[in-house]
């Protein structure tokens, strides 16, 4: 296992080291998850191509919580919400 410690810019950038980054490519993307004060980084050339999928569903499900954590949800009758999926 490798390490380093770097730190975040004022554009909050953060700097990969030289020798921890030799396999990484200019334009190349990576999924950061931040958890209980850590931050991991992903590379995305390892990931299945369906990742991408999953992380944006994932990321709408978290927001459609939040929404509703904030009572900003109605409620509604199974004909009332058809009609108006029916609608879109």
């Amino acid at each position: 296992m490798e390490y380093a410690i770097t730190k975040v810019s004022t554009k909050g950038q953060i700097v990969i080291p030289t020798y921890l980054r030799d396999d990484v490519e200019t334009g190349d993307e990576f999924l950061m998850i931040k958890d209980d004060g850590r931050i991991i980084l992903k590379s995305m050339k390892s990931l299945a191509s369906s990742i991408r999928d999953d992380l944006a569903f994932a990321k709408e499900v978290e927001k459609a919580w939040q929404e509703y954590d904030k009572g900003k949800f109605v409620k509604k009758s199974k004909e009332d919400f058809l009609k108006e999926l029916r609608a879109c």
